[in-house]
C-alpha cells in the first residue's frame, strides 16, 4: 500500500518494513558491540515503542533486563508539551547502564521528562536509542546515542505510531499528506 487513510487523514508510504528491519539490526548491532559485559536494563516507553523493543530485544545478544514505563504528551498530531507518568518504575536500576528505548523523539519533552526521572534512581549511566529522530522539531538537549533515523518534522504513523490511537499495526511507516 502506497497511500492510506486514517480516520480523516491521507498517509503515503515513507519508510518500508524492510528498511526499518535493517535500521533495527544495524542499531543492534552496534549495542551488542558497546554493551556487551554491562549489567543493562532496557525501558521501553509505551505505546508507541512496543514493536520497536519486540524487533530490538530479538537481534542483542547480551543479557538484559526490559520494562516499560507508560507516559503520554500527544494530542491527535502535534505534541502537548505536557508530560503526564502513567505507569511507573518498579524494579531497582541502582548501579545498571539503563537503555531508554524510543519510537521517536521529535520535541524531547517526553525523554527529557523521564531522564530527570530516572537520574534519582542512581543508574551507572543512562543512553537513548529511538527508532526515528526529527532534528528540527527538538527542543531539548536531550542526548542520542543510537538513532536509527533522522526524519523530517512530518507527522509519521505506523510501526508502533499512532493516528489518536490507530495504526500502530501498520509495518511500514507513512507520513501524512498535507
Amino acid at each position: 500500500m502506497d497511500n492510506i487513510r486514517i480516520l480523516d487523514k491521507e498517509f503515503k508510504l515513507f519508510i518500508t518494513e524492510e528498511q526499518i528491519q535493517e535500521t533495527v539490526r544495524e542499531m543492534a548491532l552496534r549495542m551488542n558491540q558497546e554493551l556487551k559485559g554491562k549489567k543493562v536494563f532496557l525501558i521501553g516507553i509505551l505505546n508507541g515503542c512496543f514493536m520497536f523493543v519486540s524487533d530490538l530485544v530479538r537481534n542483542l545478544d547480551f543479557d538484559c533486563t526490559i520494562t516499560f514505563l507508560k507516559l503520554a504528551s500527544y494530542q491527535g498530531t502535534s505534541s502537548t508539551g505536557k508530560v503526564k507518568r502513567l505507569i511507573g518504575l518498579n524494579e531497582d536500576i541502582k548501579d545498571q547502564t539503563v537503555v531508554i528505548l524510543e519510537d521517536i523523539v521529535d520535541t524531547g519533552t517526553t525523554l527529557d521528562f523521564i531522564q530527570k526521572q530516572l537520574k534519582g534512581y542512581e543508574p551507572a549511566e543512562i543512553k537513548v536509542a529511538t527508532l526515528l529522530y526529527k532534528p528540527e522539531a527538538c527542543r531539548q538537549d536531550v542526548p542520542l546515542d543510537y538513532v536509527g533515523m533522522e526524519i523530517p518534522d512530518d507527522f509519521v504513523v505506523g510501526y508502533g505510531l499512532d493516528y489518536n490511537g490507530f495504526g500502530r499495526n501498520l509495518r511500514q511507516i507513512y507520513t501524512v499528506i498535507e
